[in-house]
């Protein structure tokens, strides 16, 4: 396999933790809640919500958690339609560009994943496509995106990153066939046999096979961006006054055209030899053919990835969600043991004595005129001393309502969104002065990961600023 490949696979396998946390904070988010898998006291691996039924539980979620994320995601909204210069200068982009990519749509979604995995990622190309040619940004899930291990918040760490690509076969000979018959005849073979070989691949194991392996009908492509050191040659025409960089292969071409200009009688292209970074393209097979490659065609001279991890402290992310996720799992617990304790609790069972039962009546008809307004039950009081009780407990929580509620005010503290952001008034009494100051206050505890989004942004544009080159053609 190719080294290339294989630095790609790495970094596939770097992120793979970063992808499980992901789905249960996305879980968490949209309301299935009862998936974490636990250990029973005898043993047995189960998911909670399988272990809750088992033991006569019903499963109940209060999903607090989605509320908070749209909290915040409607808060970015709103600052948008407030706060015009600041929206101008964080969407600083073409209005054609940001029109065709309904850009504040995009940016609110962005936030949401944000939000939930603490990563964003935008990918941000000039091509050609069905709804036009042009400069075009994507959302780029971080199930699909690999990287290596970077600390720098700005990312000036990164030396290699990457996503895979699921495309149809008419798209992918559309795409690398270039109109070549045999060049589009070996990609369908490539792929034929891979589909024959189904899931095996040249690593078996389950993170390789999520790497390799593209869903029926599919085939799946690797786009890898690598830096790497280039030695090119700096010219100066003193002729033409034209200044130009070549590769360093090309200094033989420079130097025969130097003897014709001695001949001549012209001005020497005078030459200087140097050691450059360059960030390079490949777009790869999962057997390790290229299908294309290219040095990067932008005039930033980067790859088209923005990329912001939150916090990023060493290297590790931790979302916003994460924060809530213990509060959450408790607020169910309490909820579905309250449910518990009320279902199992003794409600108007009646106590009749058996000797004190009408003969003409059967305990159908007695329970059906107990159940009954204003129904009448006959009994003899004579034959013995007890008579028909109801008995009525009242399911006695053991505490569980004062938990619930110390619970709801934690996951406040700890989210850091209050009532006040949400829009829920503190009393009746509350004056409009106070209530914006509650506000205002409530609002500095989401304002670090806002103000980190909204740097995202500012990169993202700059990229799109530069991004103003045709599609991108293979490297000679």
């Amino acid at each position: 396999m190719d080294n290339i490949l294989n630095l790609a696979l790495e970094a596939w396998r770097g992120g793979a933790e970063l992808r499980r946390r992901r789905l249960r904070y996305k879980q968490y988010t949209y309301g299935n809640q009862w998936a974490d898998i636990i250990t029973t006291p005898h043993g047995k691996v189960m998911s909670e919500g399988d272990y809750a039924r088992k033991s006569g539980m019903r499963p109940l979620t209060n999903n607090m958690i989605r509320q908070l994320v749209k909290c915040v995601i409607g808060n970015f909204r709103s600052s948008l339609r407030d706060d015009a210069d600041t929206a101008a200068a964080l969407c600083a982009v073409d209005t054609e560009i940001a029109t065709r990519n309904n850009l504040t749509e995009l940016d609110c979604r962005m936030l949401e994943e944000f939000l939930i995995s603490g990563c964003a990622i935008q990918r941000v190309v000039s091509e050609r496509r069905m709804a036009g040619a042009g400069t075009w940004i994507d959302n780029i899930s971080p199930d699909r995106f690999f990287i290596n291990r970077f600390c720098d918040p700005r990312g000036l760490d990164i030396e290699l990153t990457g996503m895979l690509h699921d495309l149809s076969l008419r798209e992918m000979l559309l795409r690398f066939g270039g109109g070549d018959k045999a060049r589009t005849d070996r990609i369908a073979a490539i792929y034929a046999e891979i589909a024959s070989r189904g899931t095996d691949t040249p690593i078996g194991d389950g993170v390789a096979t999520e790497f390799f392996t593209a869903p029926d009908g599919r085939c799946r492509v690797i786009e890898i961006w690598t830096l790497e050191s280039r030695n090119i040659v700096k010219c100066h025409d003193p002729e033409t006054a034209e200044y130009y960089i070549l590769p360093a292969d090309s200094i033989t071409a420079v130097t025969t055209a130097n003897q014709s200009r001695a001949t001549a009688g012209k001005r020497a292209i005078t030459t200087r030899p140097r050691t450059t970074m360059r960030w390079h393209c490949r777009f790869m097979t999962p057997t390790g053919e290229v299908l294309q490659e290219y040095d990067s065609p932008y005039p930033h001279g980067m790859h088209p990835f923005v990329i912001k991890f939150y916090p990023l402290t060493d290297g590790e992310v931790h979302s916003f969600v994460e924060d809530i996720i213990d509060q959450q799992r408790y607020i169910n617990r309490l909820i579905t043991l309250i449910d518990h304790i009320m279902s199992v609790s003794a409600k108007g069972v009646l106590l009749f004595p058996i000797d004190q039962k009408p003969d003409c009546y059967t305990w159908e008809e007695i329970g059906r005129l107990w159940a009954h307004c204003n129904s009448i039950i006959p009994y003899e009081r004579g034959r013995c001393d007890g008579e028909p009780k109801q008995v009525i407990a009242s399911g006695e929580s053991a505490g569980a309502y004062q938990l619930l509620n110390l619970q709801m005010q934690l996951f406040q503290q700890i989210s850091g969104v209050s009532g006040a952001l949400q829009g829920h008034l503190s009393s009746n009494n509350t004056s409009a002065a106070l209530y914006d100051s509650q506000v205002r206050t409530s609002a500095i505890a989401i304002l670090d990961i806002l103000d980190s989004y909204n740097a995202f942004r500012l990169q993202r544009n700059r990229l799109v600023n530069y991004t103003q080159s045709p599609a991108a053609t293979p490297y000679p």
